[in-house]
């Protein structure tokens, strides 16, 4: 998850972290449309999950939460059984 102009969180999956973070700060065709237009990026909250399937479902069920559930999951992180119960998610 990253933090976009203390105001909004962007959710999303990667394979390597590290290299896409750095995609979405460089603002090129590489990084999300959506952090090219919502700058001030921080890395604020990541889980390694291990099965594409389940991460996309992760994704997508975070993708829903408000911005204020997410800060709090960033303050407080949960590890992946917390999360997928938090989630309501069968892992």
């Amino acid at each position: 998850m990253l933090d976009c102009d203390k105001k909004s969180i962007y959710v999303g999956i990667s394979t390597d972290i590290q290299r896409r973070y750095q995609e979405h700060l460089s603002g090129d065709k590489k990084g999300a449309r959506y952090t090219r237009s919502h700058r001030l990026l921080e890395l604020i909250y990541s889980l390694k999950i291990g099965d594409k399937s389940l991460a996309l479902k992760v994704e997508h069920r975070l993708k829903k939460k408000s911005a204020t559930w997410k800060r709090s999951l960033a303050l407080k992180p949960m590890k992946a059984g917390k999360l997928f119960e938090a989630l309501s998610l069968d892992a």
